[in-house]
């Protein structure tokens, strides 16, 4: 990305600006323009790196990063992988309630969101993509499914414990080791 015009349209309307003060105001402004380039570089590179920044904190996993090549600043993106979904409202609305997975506490339903990176095993990366898969959810809702019936049941820490189904029946829930 070249900055050269950018800095050159900014030193045009300083010159319109000063302008309207005369033809001493406009020489001054001319004067000043030439030392304050290298400094209007760098506020725009600073402005170009928040942005670049933003842009990361919305896109994780992926990310865009600033980096200069001499004196310009070019863009490198790199994508998230395709298995990491973004859920959709729905997926979301699923994770955190109804279904398989429970009834989220009313606290987890409509709070902010927040991004942590987790590392798994290939195998179980795999058995979580299989089950994702087979219930048509992304992995991130699957798991937010699976992280709140964890912490949803009553008896926290608890053996697995019996549970009636609507039908009558009984099932089991926990985990096993």
């Amino acid at each position: 990305m070249d900055l050269t015009p950018h800095v050159e349209r900014l030193r045009y309307e300083l010159g319109v600006a000063a302008g309207a003060g005369g033809e001493d105001a406009r020489a001054l402004a001319e004067r000043l323009t030439a030392p304050l380039e290298s400094a209007v570089r760098l506020v725009l590179l600073e402005a170009l790196s928040e942005a670049a920044d933003e842009i990361t904190q919305e896109l994780a996993p992926g990310s865009v990063e600033m980096r200069l090549r001499g004196r310009e600043p070019g863009f490198a993106v790199t994508l998230p992988p395709a298995d990491d979904v973004v859920p959709t409202d729905q997926d979301a609305a699923g994770a955190m309630g109804g279904g398989a997975g429970g009834v989220a506490p009313p606290d987890l339903e409509d709070g902010p969101m927040t991004r942590i990176n987790l590392r798994l095993p290939d195998t179980l990366k795999s058995r979580v993509e299989e089950a994702a898969g087979r219930e048509r959810l992304s992995v991130n809702a699957w798991l937010v499914r699976a992280a709140t019936a964890a912490l949803s049941s009553d008896t926290r820490g608890a053996p697995p414990a019996t549970r009636r189904t609507a039908l009558g029946g009984d099932s089991l829930t926990g985990w096993v080791r």
